[in-house]
């Protein structure tokens, strides 16, 4: 008998329980594990799971190796790995067809299965028979076999695997935006089969894209060809979805344990170590018990209330499940992995001796075993729903839950000291969330020809050109993304590469090698061909300084620096000059540091050594055989696109010479203001986002000209839109109905025009034709005039008028119509015109001219879709569309054209807006990306509102009336426009300072009147006392008003107090419903959802958003806060039957104008009159909904703020509702 050592021997008992349990029921044909011995599926994600025990166990082995049988051992027991990996990518290379298809659908029913047949690696259910989307699965593959690779096992054989093994990179990098059923298979948590966004798949996605990046398939055998690789952006997407998601798991859980696998072993997809405590710590405290942790709250599976009949639950159902939900041991075992990482040896022992004492011992062999799951019993079930954790439970599901099984073994094999947490990890993932030095980012400015070069050698900025940084060749970023289409791309397999087009700025941060050239790319925001917010220096400046601060931040496990390269062209210049904004940005670069991000400023060649640098090896032809000669195709592709100069001048509009004539002139006020009719934005104050519901007296509205003059093609306002897509007449007879004089027809919100417009006016007679007047006769009129219209065209020196001549010429023939002009013997079309307005436009900086021309040619935002994902990932919906009749909401992620679709549908033929909102969605996405705080407890961003109170905004600061406050709003450059928007959802003061050419700058003002607070501040109901002390009590001029437009702006951004919708959830608890605008909030919402999910939220939101004006809402959402003190304080055990809260406002409304009367308050003027207020006529004030406009104006606290007057309102009401002499508990605070 040989001596075996100590370690050797207890090795040799894991060997032995390994063996027993895990590697007998590995089926030999396929390798693969099945779920259980009368069930033959094999799971992908359990499959992995168990065999991470035996991969532990092999690296235990081979480290002692003390005799020839142990190498052995270890061999057999990495076959047995190398095996399940290629079962389980044999089983996923039969789906390619799906792997291919679900790169352009993203639909689950083309997804890979979920699970296999364990002797066939065949599916074993239909594609609409199982929840199969799940990306989490996938993801694991992928990290498990980037970590066994790297550990030296070969797993993968050929050049097709690799291809095949890119692929399913691609299958899963839009993990961020595609929803799925989750690691516990199920979506949503009633079952009902509706995938949602999970963020454990989230990060499993991520965890696997990093693991994957730059990984040689082959080892240490292998060369370029089978490399993987990575756009770094995506798992950047991935990662700040998964920061804005933890701890919540998705929409219907608002958390689940398992997370526990995202924040530790093994996918450590987090980086921020608060972040991961506080997910731990959350877990721990509402999901752990005595028998493990629960999935999820009101998790009905296995529980005795669980109809076994059927799959799903009744939504009514899950509140029988609370507090009887199962407890996993399972985490338990994760647990002692995340402890074992952290090396904190208490919690190990202590996590496995509560482990090890739930354990069931085997009759035969005395191996103990780790159970599926424990419930409650039957009979048991209400006394543990009464007092939670306090009766024994019963272990049910299968025994041994391998998947558990095996990572206890791995926790054992740990905690004895036979593994090293390094070796389970070889890709050094754990060290994730460790702290980097900072990144020094750096700067390359190439200029376009020497003539831009001199002009910045002026500033003492010293560049090279294009032309001197050779052989570096200097490409756009499309060039980049073109050429990653090549990757992954597999004949044999009919496999066509990746889909996506988007290269972030961590992608075209690195340099690219391809045989013996480098290449660098300009970023992507940063194309000019595309679209006119590239044309503003100012914004470009401010999206540069964004990209190097988001660089700084997110530049990870990657080799090397990251280096942008910025080219300097003619399109920035403005009139022949560098722009100051640009100057000044270069300048700042020289310093060393901008806005506190280490740079360094130099040229291409001398970064070289310290860039990151990616080979493009995959561009060769490999599957003809020859690797070391590009593929024909990327080949002509690169000499076609190597940088042309973009320079075309366009000569359509050039003036001939000759004086207008009287009949132009007259034909010139017809088709004045085309544009501006087109406008939608509303800013009256009274009506501000409630047209249609304002109840006071319509404002007579004087018809204008312009309105009398409305058959020559007036373009219609949205309202005809509607009634046109009745009629569906052309834009000239859009109001051809019966015989209606044109004075009626001009009842329109229409603008009068300015005094010299109307001089000019009075001395041309303008003929009223009647409207009955056989169409046909008006059209050929119409036809007479368009050679004049296109004469007068080049003659017009101003580009507003150009600009109302094409609208004109646009509604009346279409973008297509042939003008009759000819430029290098090429008819000129509209659009033609239109694109050399747009140019020209663009070059002057109008902007409110750029972009209703950008909006006519259908020009599109950079990147709308991935904006318009960026802001529904982080769980924010959208609206687009005014208020109240025209908004749609946006709650999933839409392609490009159905977006633009929806906005322009949303707009009706309102260019501008559309335009604008486009570029607001992109603003909005560039702040959440950056200061997502801005954005704290707001669930929906209702663009159409935002966009009034900008205008209201503007109206109020210049003090002129919303017509002009809508022009100055659309002429504002596209970075004025981001930094308004700015300061309205930070709550900051601003003052407006104009800068000539009526362009506005914005600038924040330095009176910190008030801090950024919620208007409530109820922590837990402790300081009544508001923001009162941050008020200096000298009264400057504009105080008055500032509560309303605070109230305005947080009513308009949705914003509600921390904690909100929870404690509503309290409040229905204790009442019959509560009743907003005639809708009711069920108190059986409570039974569906618990408090903290993002369902019951929305549920609550959007009841709220039925209310028009925004102020009205936010006296609303404060009289539901002094609701909740009221339930919170225990005051009434039971708050009666349903509550109209509006009532309350109403009654704070009263009772205010009462005490104004008693101390002559200035509500005196208005409201507060003997005769009990303005009754049924409207308010003098114009206040919203009837209540007093100085009521909104008021602070929260103080003996005359809004709280005092709810809360009496309240009391009142309990007044009403007790049974007289019932005590009340009265609390003082």
């Amino acid at each position: 008998m040989r001596t075996r050592s100590n370690s050797g021997v207890r090795l040799d008992y894991y060997q032995r329980v390994v063996h027993k349990l895990i590697l007998d029921h590995q089926q030999p044909v396929t390798g693969l594990f099945p779920a259980s011995p009368d069930n033959d599926h094999a799971w992908i994600r359990d499959n992995l799971y168990c065999i991470l025990a035996v991969w532990g166990l092999s690296m235990a082995f081979k480290k002692i190796a003390d005799q020839d049988e142990d190498r052995a051992k270890t061999y057999e027991l990495e076959q047995s790995c190398v095996k399940l990996m290629r079962g389980l990518l044999m089983a996923m290379m039969q789906q390619k067809d799906k792997v291919e298809k679900f790169k352009s659908t993203q639909h689950p029913l083309d997804s890979l299965h979920a699970k296999y047949s364990s002797t066939t690696g065949r599916s074993v259910v239909k594609d609409n028979e199982w929840g199969h989307l799940q990306v989490d699965a996938i993801s694991l593959y992928l990290l498990i076999l980037a970590q066994m690779t790297a550990s030296g096992l070969q797993i993968v054989f050929s050049l097709d695997e690799v291809a095949f093994i890119q692929n399913l990179v691609f299958y899963i990098e839009s993990a961020y935006c595609t929803p799925d059923y989750g690691i516990w298979e199920r979506g949503d948590k009633t079952n009902h089969g509706l995938p949602e966004l999970n963020a454990s798949s989230i990060g499993m996605a991520k965890a696997a894209l990093e693991a994957m990046n730059e990984l040689d398939l082959f080892g240490a055998r292998g060369g370029p060809s089978s490399v993987i690789h990575v756009l770094a952006d995506e798992a950047q997407k991935c990662q700040a979805v998964l920061q804005s998601m933890l701890p919540r798991e998705s929409n219907s859980k608002e958390l689940d344990s398992g997370l526990l696998s995202i924040i530790s072993y093994p996918a450590f997809a987090v980086d921020d170590p608060q972040l991961i405590t506080k997910t731990r710590d959350t877990i721990v405290n509402k999901l752990q018990g005595k028998y493990g942790c629960k999935r999820f709250l009101r998790d009905g599976h296995k529980t005795p209330r669980e109809d076994p009949n059927r799959l799903y639950y009744e939504p009514w159902e899950l509140r029988m499940f609370e507090n009887i939900e199962c407890e996993w041991p399972l985490f338990f075992c994760y647990l002692i992995l995340d402890y074992c990482f952290q090396g904190d040896k208490n919690n190990i022992s202590g996590y496995m001796q509560k482990l090890e004492n739930l354990m069931i011992r085997k009759e035969d062999d005395g191996i103990k075993l780790v159970p599926e799951l424990y419930a409650v019993p039957p009979e048991k079930a209400d006394l543990e729903q009464c007092q939670p954790g306090s009766q024994e439970r019963i272990p049910l599901g299968r025994c041994p839950f391998i998947w558990a099984q095996s990572l206890y073994i791995l926790g054992k094999l740990l905690q004895e000291g036979f593994l090293a947490v390094g070796e389970l990890d070889p890709l050094n993932r754990r060290l994730c969330s460790e702290k980097k030095p900072d990144v020094v980012v750096q700067i390359v400015i190439l200029a376009e020809d020497n003539e831009i070069r001199d002009k910045l050698i002026e500033y003492d900025l010293h560049v090279q050109t294009i032309a001197e940084v050779a052989p570096i060749e200097v490409q756009p970023a499309r060039v980049l993304s073109h050429l990653y289409t090549y990757l992954g791309r597999n004949k044999k397999l009919g496999l066509s590469g990746r889909k996506s087009r988007d290269v972030g700025i961590l992608s075209t941060s690195k340099l690219y090698s391809l045989n013996d050239r480098i290449f660098a790319f300009t970023p992507q925001n940063f194309d000019y061909e595309e679209y006119y917010m590239s044309r503003d220096p100012a914004l470009l400046a401010s999206t540069f300084t964004a990209n190097v601060a988001f660089l700084g931040m997110s530049w990870k496990q990657m080799l090397g620096r990251p280096t942008i390269t910025l080219l300097a062209t003619q399109y920035l210049l403005d009139q022949g000059k560098i722009p100051m904004a640009m100057i000044t940005t270069m300048k700042k670069l020289k310093s060393g540091y901008i806005n506190g991000t280490r740079v360094t400023l130099g040229n291409l060649g001398d970064f070289l050594s310290t860039s990151a640098i990616t080979n493009l090896s995959f561009l060769g032809s490999q599957e003809d055989g020859y690797p070391d000669k590009l593929n024909p195709q990327v080949q002509s592709y690169l000499e076609e696109h190597l940088l042309r100069s973009f320079s075309n001048k366009l000569s359509f509009l050039s003036r001939p010479a000759g004086a207008p004539n009287a009949r132009m002139l007259k034909r010139r006020m017809s088709v004045r203001g085309a544009i501006k009719k087109t406008r939608s934005i509303n800013v009256d104050s009274e009506t501000l986002g409630m047209e249609g519901e304002y109840v006071g007296p319509q404002l007579e509205r004087k018809p204008s000209w312009l309105e009398v003059d409305a058959h020559y093609g007036r373009s219609p306002s949205p309202d005809d839109a509607r009634r046109r897509s009745i009629t569906k007449g052309t834009s000239t007879t859009g109001l051809g109905v019966g015989s209606i004089t044109p004075t009626e027809v001009a009842k329109e919100k229409l603008p009068t025009p300015p005094k010299e417009q109307v001089l000019i006016n009075k001395n041309i007679p303008v003929i009223v034709r009647n409207r009955t007047a056989s169409e046909s006769q008006g059209v050929s009129y119409a036809e007479q005039e368009t050679d004049e219209l296109v004469t007068m065209l080049r003659e017009t020196e101003s580009l507003d008028e150009q600009g109302d001549i094409l609208q004109y010429l646009v509604d009346t023939h279409g973008l297509e119509f042939n003008t009759g002009m000819t430029e290098n013997g090429k008819a000129v079309t509209v659009k033609d015109l239109l694109k050399s307005l747009y140019e020209k436009a663009c070059t002057q900086k109008l902007w409110g001219l750029v972009r209703h021309t950008a909006g006519m040619l259908g020009k599109r935002v950079e990147d709308l879709a991935k904006a318009v994902t960026d802001l529904l990932v982080r769980q924010k919906q959208i609206t687009v569309g005014m208020p109240p009749n025209n908004e749609h909401t946006i709650t999933a992620p839409l392609p490009e054209n159905e977006l633009r679709q929806l906005i322009h549908l949303a707009y009706g033929d309102d260019e501008s807006t559309a335009m604008l909102t486009q570029e607001l969605l992109v603003y909005l996405a560039m702040f959440i990306r950056t200061e997502p705080q801005l954005f704290l407890e707001m669930l929906r961003l209702r663009v159409g509102l935002i966009i009034q109170v900008m205008a209201t905004e503007l109206s109020r600061t210049l003090s002129c009336d919303g017509e002009e406050a809508s022009e100055h709003l659309l002429n504002l450059s596209p970075f004025e426009m981001k930094n308004l928007l700015y300061h309205i959802l930070s709550g900051k003061e601003f003052a407006i300072n104009s800068v000539g050419r009526g362009n506005f700058s914005i600038v924040s003002n330095k009176s910190h009147r008030y801090g950024k607070k919620s208007q409530i501040i109820l922590e837990s109901g402790q300081s009544l006392q508001g923001n009162i002390e941050d008020i200096p009590p000298i009264v400057e001029p504009d105080r008055q008003g500032q509560w309303l437009r605070r109230r305005r702006l947080d009513g308009a951004l949705n914003r509600v107090p921390r904690d909100f919708y929870p404690r509503v959830w309290g409040v229905l608890e204790k009442c019959q419903g509560l009743v907003i605008q005639g809708k009711v909030l069920q108190p059986n919402l409570t039974q569906e959802m618990t408090s903290g999910e993002l369902k019951f939220a929305l549920a609550v939101e959007t009841v709220l958003n039925s209310i028009p004006q925004p102020e009205y809402r936010q006296l609303v959402v404060e009289a539901l806060m002094v609701l909740t003190l009221v339930v919170e304080y225990k005051a009434v055990s039971h708050l009666g039957g349903t509550i109209t809260v509006e009532h309350l406002v109403h009654k704070a409304n009263q009772i205010f104008l009462e005490d104004q009367m008693r101390c002559n308050g200035d509500a005196t003027l208005c409201c507060a009159k003997a005769d009990g207020g303005g009754g049924g006529g409207a308010l003098l004030c114009g206040g919203a909904a009837g209540v007093c406009q100085h009521l909104y104006d008021s602070a929260p606290s103080g003996s005359y703020g809004t709280m005092s007057y709810l809360a009496r309102a309240v009391a009142a009401l309990l007044a009403e509702r007790l049974p007289p002499g019932a005590p009340v508990e009265c609390a003082i605070t």
